[in-house]
């Protein structure tokens, strides 16, 4: 059994902590919002981080972003509450830059430290069947893999940085094919076809997804209550484009995109929906009825 302190009890981590719990690992909770800690069964309340990190072996981040962590992590309290030898995983998307920050500061404590964003959203956490992209030394990765397991697939990618790396790469073919199902399916209701019945006849084929079937059958189902939020993809596209501009990239459909996030998100107000809410801001680009 190995003791796991687990930091942030969201939509995602509520079942990720709930399946660590399954696999018989020794699992102490911390949330801000203490009634979210309270609902994972089996595992061991902390009322703090430091309480919570004290004693573990690994160390599971699932904060919002990269600045919810830099604040944990800066915090007094927990900086002396770990210890050499404990490993870091940081399974919340932020910025590559701030995994390595992230990596570099832990070292000079001792600790050793993985980002391990994730993709699948809350029905690949429930199921335990997550995408995990892995970026860190590729033996304190062998060391936590078994544990990883238990969340889903892990891989290793590439040095520190490189797990979110391969995140944000996923979060622009996700938030671009968003786009083009949206237009799909927009294309398909106003020409007089059944979406339902063209999802099933493309299934198999070149042009199927998990986002076509899933997201599609959202959109023309009006079914856009968050799973994962239109907000946080709009973080995800914010990040692609100014990694892409470190790097002296173009990325002409990213930027599209994020430009239709933002209007989704910021101009219409409707950030706390799925992220297949994209469909409500092409609508609003089109004549109604």
């Amino acid at each position: 059994m190995t003791k796991i302190a687990f930091l942030g009890i969201g939509l995602m981590g509520d079942p990720m902590a709930r399946n660590l719990v399954a696999a018989k690992h020794g699992v102490t909770v911390w949330n801000r919002t203490r009634a979210k800690a309270d609902a994972i069964v089996g595992a061991t309340l902390a009322d703090t981080p430091a309480t919570a990190v004290a004693g573990a072996d690994v160390i599971i981040s699932m904060l919002s972003d990269g600045d919810s962590t830099r604040a944990t992590q800066s915090n007094p309290a927990l900086r002396v509450a770990l210890q050499q030898g404990q490993i870091w995983i940081e399974m919340a998307s932020i910025k590559p830059a701030e995994a390595r920050a992230q990596a570099d500061d832990l070292a000079a404590l001792g600790v050793a430290h993985l980002d391990a964003p994730v993709s699948g959203g809350t029905t690949g956490a429930i199921a335990a069947t997550l995408a995990i992209m892995v970026g860190g030394n590729a033996e304190t990765f062998a060391s936590a893999a078994p544990i990883l397991s238990a969340l889903g697939r892990p891989v290793h990618v590439g040095p520190s940085g490189t797990g979110q790396l391969a995140k944000l790469a996923n979060q622009g073919i996700v938030g671009i094919t968003i786009g083009a199902v949206a237009e799909a399916m927009l294309l398909l209701e106003k020409g007089g076809a059944n979406p339902a019945a063209v999802r099933d006849a493309l299934s198999g084929g070149f042009a199927d997804s998990t986002i076509l079937q899933l997201h599609g059958a959202r959109m023309t189902n009006d079914d856009l209550g968050a799973r994962a939020k239109a907000a946080i993809q709009l973080k995800d596209m914010n990040n692609i484009m100014e990694e892409a501009h470190n790097l002296g990239l173009s990325l002409p459909m990213s930027a599209d995109i994020q430009s239709r996030f933002n209007t989704l998100c910021c101009d219409m107000g409707l950030g706390g929906l799925d992220h297949a809410a994209l469909y409500l801001e092409l609508l609003s680009r089109n004549p109604k009825d």
